[in-house]
């Protein structure tokens, strides 16, 4: 007797579900220079370099903060892969492979003006200043 076609779907749907793969969702997070403190979307993941696990696709707010640095505000975008896409992403789910779908951000920090350099700019300007409007005064003189 040979096996009925319904039969044999349901033994490979079982093995398929017996045996289901997974989808690994990565972000790596770097930043010059390193060591910077950084919150996913205003939940603190830790300091770069830091990887962190994620469910949903989508742009994410990303801020960095380094000592002796001015705080970074700024955007990382985490768009699906082909396979990942709805309907799609469920046959990913139930196929027995290890799927990653990971993206690299690098961010640059620049370093912080400090109060004294922000004083002693200030303070070449108005020296500047000073000269200049003596010089105007020293050719109204003449």
């Amino acid at each position: 007797m040979a096996p009925r076609p319904v039969l044999v779907v349901a033994i490979v749907v079982i093995l398929l579900a017996a045996v289901p793969g997974c989808v690994q969702r990565t972000i790596k997070i770097t930043s010059e220079p390193s060591g910077a403190l950084v919150w996913l979307n205003d939940r603190e993941i830790g300091r770069t370099p830091v990887d962190v696990e994620f469910v949903h696709y989508g742009t994410y707010d990303v801020r960095l903060v380094r000592d002796g640095y001015e705080a970074l505000l700024t955007s990382g975008d985490a768009m699906p892969p082909w396979w990942d896409n709805v309907g799609l992403d469920l046959v990913a789910e139930v196929l027995p492979l290890e799927l990653t779908s990971h993206f690299d951000w690098h961010f640059e920090l620049e370093p912080a003006e400090t109060e004294v350099e922000a004083g002693r700019a200030e303070l070449v300007d108005r020296a500047n200043a000073i000269r200049e409007r003596l010089a105007e005064e020293a050719m109204a003189d003449r």
